[in-house]
């Protein structure tokens, strides 16, 4: 059980079967990371302790304070199954992360790095610029692809807020997915929800025109971030690609 999470700590209290806790903030729960550093890529360095005593250094090779946390729980279950600490310790420094999850996907104009990433949803955005706070770079860029009409329409003012944190934002179509859009909406109306908030943000419907414009307007130690379940994915490739 995540011990940070209110929810977790109250199903505990009822809980009939044996349970083990982890946590960063909750000094308390049996397995704990303490000493957390990031690399320029994001990746974790941390000190577990179980029960208060050192347990293991561990070192990550995916972003993000969250996966300090998903490799608490990883460990948890682990060293119940009686698995060695040092075999626990390689295993996370191997895992590279799951498909269009923060991937990197290459660079283009002499040190701009590419990443893709499948959130599509306003929380799993806002996870993603977490672990992108975590990175050293110069300026962020994210194309959004909105997913599915419907989703768009009803979380129109979340969308908004979770795209904020990035330098600069860019929008291409919805994806319809399985949906005809009776909702009467489309990309400009999130663009247009962005500016409400004071930042701006660009609607580019056709790929070769982002492409172009991101080859022109970025620099050095830039990132940029494709995001969304569709066909945003292919715009990674054809920067690193292209001449």
């Amino acid at each position: 059980m995540n011990y940070d999470d209110n929810n977790c700590r109250k199903i505990i209290k009822n809980a009939k079967c044996k349970t083990v806790t982890y946590g960063i903030e909750s000094s308390n729960a049996n397995f704990v990371a303490r000493n957390i550093t990031f690399n320029k890529d994001g990746f974790a360095c941390f000190d577990v302790y179980y029960n208060n005593t050192f347990y293991k250094t561990i070192r990550l090779s995916v972003p993000g304070i969250h996966n300090v946390l998903n490799a608490l729980a990883c460990i948890s279950v682990c060293h119940e199954y009686g698995i060695e600490k040092e075999a626990i310790k390689n295993a996370l420094a191997k895992y590279t992360g799951a498909h269009r999850r923060f991937e990197y996907v290459g660079s283009f104009n002499q040190g701009v790095r590419v990443y893709d990433d499948y959130g599509h949803h306003p929380t799993e955005i806002m996870a993603t610029c977490h672990a992108l706070e975590q990175k050293q770079f110069r300026q962020s860029w994210v194309v959004f692809q909105p997913h599915t009409y419907s989703r768009t329409k009803n979380l129109l003012d979340d969308f908004a807020k979770a795209l904020l944190p990035f330098n600069h934002i860019i929008v291409t179509d919805i994806y319809a997915a399985r949906e005809d859009n009776v909702y009467g909406i489309s990309s400009q109306d999130l663009v247009d929800k962005i500016a409400s908030y004071n930042k701006k943000a660009l609607y580019i419907s056709d790929f070769n025109e982002i492409v172009k414009y991101l080859k022109e307007h970025t620099i050095k130690d830039d990132i940029v971030l494709t995001l969304g379940a569709g066909t945003v994915t292919d715009i990674g490739p054809m920067l690193v690609t292209d001449p």
